[in-house]
């Protein structure tokens, strides 16, 4: 199925998820290397290359944010305590608001360096939001902060998926896995599986 219901997500929503998390950790480890350890006269590609994957992230992260809109988000299940639903809640809206600002602060930084990173990886003609080459520093720090904070967020992200999937016995990962329709559209967990 193609659209979500209130139990399970469609396999666009899947899709836009895995390809999304797979741009992610390619763009946080790639990002990592070039300011690290890229040799110094192949940056400039590198740079290149980053800014043309971020761009085509942001993209996605827009059609993601649309889709979702438009959709339902399958329910959690009722055996979630209190605090694992505002945890869930607030650590998406988290996931959402770095990742734009992640991506947001690095097309800013790619007009201020002394070359501009102008296209993305179809060679599309991305316009240049910010170009005073005396704010570079200031934008290199910012977009290095909120990707750091973002690659702790994606951690944290991971660990709440696994802990619902071998602690809590609940279908939330393999859902998304494999889009899995829980027995119980309640989807209560027995007494001594709770955790």
């Amino acid at each position: 199925m193609t659209r979500n219901t209130t139990t399970t997500w469609g396999w666009a929503a899947i899709l836009l998820h895995w390809v999304g998390a797979a741009l992610i950790v390619v763009l946080l480890a790639h990002g990592w290397w070039m300011t690290h350890l890229a040799p110094r006269p192949e940056r400039g590609l590198n740079y290149a290359w980053h800014a043309a994957v971020g761009y085509d992230f942001l993209a996605l992260l827009i059609i993601r944010l649309l889709w979702r809109w438009a959709n339902p988000v399958p329910a959690l299940p009722q055996d979630l305590r209190p605090w694992e639903r505002y945890a869930a809640q607030l650590g998406h809206i988290g996931l959402y608001l770095l990742m734009f600002a992640a991506a947001l602060s690095g097309w800013a930084l790619a007009g201020t360096g002394r070359t501009a990173f102008r296209q993305d990886l179809f060679g599309v003609t991305v316009p240049m939001v910010y170009t005073d080459r005396s704010a570079h520093g200031l934008l290199e720090d910012t977009h290095w902060t909120l990707s750091y904070l973002l690659a702790v967020l994606v951690l944290v992200h991971v660990v709440g998926a696994l802990r619902h999937h071998y602690v809590k016995h609940n279908t939330i990962l393999r859902r998304m896995l494999v889009g899995v329709k829980p027995a119980n559209p309640q989807e209560r967990a027995p007494e001594r599986q709770r955790a």
